[in-house]
């Protein structure tokens, strides 16, 4: 890691003015006689190639770290209500992946109340050891507590990665222990590899989607990251389970907190596209209603759900719950339908694990056609009645 530094001493009217239109970012600002630099700066180094000395960079010194004493890749295992969460299972396929390369074990930490069974249908996911808080003071999410419970499983244990859910209690502890540990955290990976020397690449869209980023911690462990749900493969559920559960020590100082749950109401159940095998999604160039009537009609007939891109949300047309993207949601269905649908890599990378995508433009360029396994090249206005006049006929309706 490097720091840009300012000498201020060399800082006059004249310079400043030129060397604040050096920065894109508009992070460079000139007050009182002193030029300062804002946390829009993205450390591209203009300013300290270009200002004549005014600004410079510099190196700052890394502590060297001892890799060999962090060990383990652990997966954070989300379970509110007594249930786990799908992607808590995704990400103990994906640990055991990544732990073949180093020969470290898998772990599972496991934070609740009454939390055996729960503990035990993870052996069944190739997780070498359970370790597992167990105390009332965890029967409702409080982040203090929670927060506590990891960070001294860390302290104990030492796991050299990290993976967490990035469910709404995930993205809640993630940072929050991250900070703690002193360690960064890469939120919402779309790829996650593992260095033989124990660095875990994460890879991740960055600029709004336009470049994928790759990020690895060398100077720090443990190394944090969290992944959505569908992002990776379920492993099939082994017909034994191999493994061990370690009950841990809760201390009284560990349950302190400073909230209080007064009372607990579930909440309704909410549309929820990552969830459906079959997926009708239409964008811009399906955004009639005419258009999205025919969508629906044709997610009826396959047993499907509606989803649609951003800018339909942003029109008002679609409720945000049903935008595929990333700042939507992510999905993995058996089947996909995409209705003029250009394709951006944004939307492309909350869909693009599908089993089948089909998808029909008129822009025989669009970039969906790169990710598409069936291509269609036309009017929707002409192909979707036709598709579903089609399936009515096979189906005699």
């Amino acid at each position: 890691m490097g720091k840009l530094v300012i000498n201020q001493s060399l800082v006059n009217a004249s310079n400043a003015e030129s060397i604040t239109k050096l920065c894109p970012f508009g992070a460079i600002s000139y007050e009182n006689g002193a030029l300062s630099i804002s946390a829009a700066c993205k450390m591209c180094k203009l300013c300290a190639k270009k200002s004549g000395g005014v600004v410079t960079y510099e190196e700052e010194a890394v502590a060297e770290i001892d890799k060999s004493l962090w060990r383990g890749i652990l997966v954070y295992a989300d379970c509110q209500g007594g249930t786990i969460h799908k992607v808590t299972l995704e990400l103990c396929g994906k640990a055991r992946e990544l732990a073949k390369v180093t020969g470290h074990p898998v772990y599972a930490l496991l934070i609740g109340e009454n939390a055996a069974e729960q503990a035990k249908e993870l052996l069944y996911y190739g997780v070498d050891k359970v370790f597992v808080y167990d105390d009332e003071a965890f029967r409702d999410f409080r982040i203090e507590p929670y927060a506590a419970a990891f960070y001294d499983f860390i302290e104990k244990i030492k796991p050299s990665s990290i993976l967490v859910g990035a469910t709404e209690l995930g993205r809640q502890l993630a940072p929050r222990v991250a900070a703690r540990c002193r360690s960064g955290l890469t939120a919402d990976c779309t790829v996650l590899e593992m260095k033989e020397n124990t660095d875990l690449i994460q890879i991740r869209p960055a600029f709004g989607g336009n470049i994928m980023a790759q990020i690895i911690s060398p100077a720090t462990r443990p190394q944090f990251c969290t992944v959505r749900y569908k992002i990776f493969n379920e492993p099939p559920r082994a017909s034994e389970p191999s493994g061990e559960i370690v009950r841990m020590e809760v201390t009284e100082k560990m349950k302190k907190s400073e909230i209080e749950v007064l009372e607990t109401n579930k909440k309704q159940t909410d549309v929820d596209i990552s969830e459906a095998d079959v997926i009708v999604a239409v964008g811009r160039g399906a955004q009639t209603e005419a258009l999205r009537a025919q969508a629906e009609e044709l997610a009826s007939l396959l047993g499907g759900m509606v989803a649609c891109t951003r800018p339909l949300v942003e029109s008002n047309l679609f409720d945000p719950k049903r935008q595929i993207g990333l700042s939507g949601r992510t999905v993995k269905p058996k089947f996909i339908i995409c209705l003029g649908i250009s394709g951006a890599v944004q939307f492309a990378a909350g869909m693009k694990s599908s089993a089948c995508i089909v998808a029909v433009n008129n822009d025989s360029s669009a970039p969906i056609f790169d990710i598409a396994h069936y291509c269609v090249v036309g009017d929707v206005a002409e192909i979707l009645p036709r598709i579903i006049k089609n399936i009515k006929e096979a189906k005699n309706v």
